[in-house]
């Protein structure tokens, strides 16, 4: 049987740090994110939208990628050397889903998107009367956040226990009347 190694105090807390940080620059990307894309929607300067747009291009890949990647790996280690492990729970499991599945969409599905973007962004500077900001542009925006929130809530109320039992049988006590009733 493997035995894991759980990390000191003070190291859990220095993982737990960097974890929690990276989360939250992570979510305050996203929230930039969002208010420039709300920006670049709801005014007519073209100017300000090209602005917006290409400023989104500016950090919203490599930051934001590099914070999922930092929470990734720190989470990884406190699941892998702390008491929750890291598909011990369901809570952990769903995160690290999250995790990779939204780091994943960040490399994959956003930087082309965001390239694109900002490419418009710039026709739209030149003065490109036919330059359209992107119909999904406000999507990722809202689903982003929403699914780090759902991170944060799911590791303050922890729910859903245990993903499987453990294999050792649990001994039971009769609680019923007929165990309790003494002759």
């Amino acid at each position: 049987m493997a035995t894991t190694r759980k990390l000191s105090g003070r190291t859990r807390k220095a993982v737990l740090l960097v974890h929690v940080l990276s989360a939250a620059a992570w979510l305050g990307i996203d929230l930039a994110l969002g208010v420039l894309v709300v920006v670049a929607l709801s005014t007519n300067d073209s100017n300000t939208v090209g602005i917006a747009i290409q400023a989104v291009d500016l950090f919203a890949i490599w930051p934001m990628f590099g914070a999922s990647v930092v929470c990734l790996v720190s989470g990884a280690v406190l699941g892998l050397g702390g008491k929750y492990g890291l598909v011990r729970y369901w809570w952990v499991a769903v995160k690290l889903v999250l995790n990779v599945g939204m780091s994943l969409l960040i490399a994959f599905a956003l930087r082309p998107g965001v390239r694109e973007a900002a490419e418009i962004g710039r026709r739209m500077l030149a003065g490109d009367p036919v330059a359209v900001i992107p119909s999904g542009i406000l999507h990722p925006v809202v689903v982003a956040p929403t699914l780090l929130l759902l991170a944060y809530v799911l590791s303050v109320f922890k729910p859903w226990g245990r993903i499987r039992r453990s294999a050792e049988p649990v001994e039971r006590q009769r609680r019923d009347l007929v165990g309790a009733v003494q002759l």
